[in-house]
């Protein structure tokens, strides 16, 4: 029994460096992490303000790299309505952000499960969204960025979001 004990405790005395080594790499970028939180916050708001200026400082002003791809069943639909549809559609930022300026109606992005993950020069953000036109839910899905930390800080270099109902 005393054995056995003590190959328990001397195991989990080879564990306990293991955690601690991971440990400083998460701490050393929250930092970061809490610099992209912000940006999430910033380009919500700047949606909300309808602000195309603000949001359009939010993206990596030399890079636009922009996808919409429809979910199964929203695919089923629209295929449906428009046979020559295409499931993967690119677009701008520079387009989104002329949208966001000109709308006249209220609009809203909400973001739900906010993931992030970065080393410090990289990072991705996933979350799953509704998007809101004069209070109405007009698509919802899943929506990832890839940023890189830039001289200006935190920049969204491109994105990626499913189109669903």
């Amino acid at each position: 029994m005393r054995v056995l004990l003590c190959l328990v405790i001397f195991s989990l005395c080879l564990l306990n460096p293991a955690y601690a080594a991971d440990r400083p790499a998460a701490t050393a970028h929250a930092a970061d992490v809490a610099a992209i939180e912000k940006v999430v916050e910033q380009f919500k708001a700047a949606i909300i303000a309808r602000d195309g200026k603000t949001l359009g400082l939010l993206f990596l002003q030399d890079h636009d790299s922009w996808l919409s791809v429809a979910d199964e069943a929203a695919w089923v639909k629209v295929k449906a309505l428009r046979p020559q549809a295409r499931k993967v559609v690119p677009s701008s930022w520079k387009k989104f952000t002329e949208f966001v300026q000109n709308e006249k109606r209220p609009i809203e992005e909400r973001f739900y499960n906010v993931r992030i993950d970065t080393n410090g020069a990289v990072a991705a953000v996933w979350f799953d969204f509704d998007f809101l036109i004069d209070d109405k839910v007009t698509n919802r899905g899943s929506e990832s960025w890839q940023m890189v930390r830039s001289d200006d800080g935190w920049k969204i270099s491109s994105m990626l979001f499913s189109m669903g109902d």
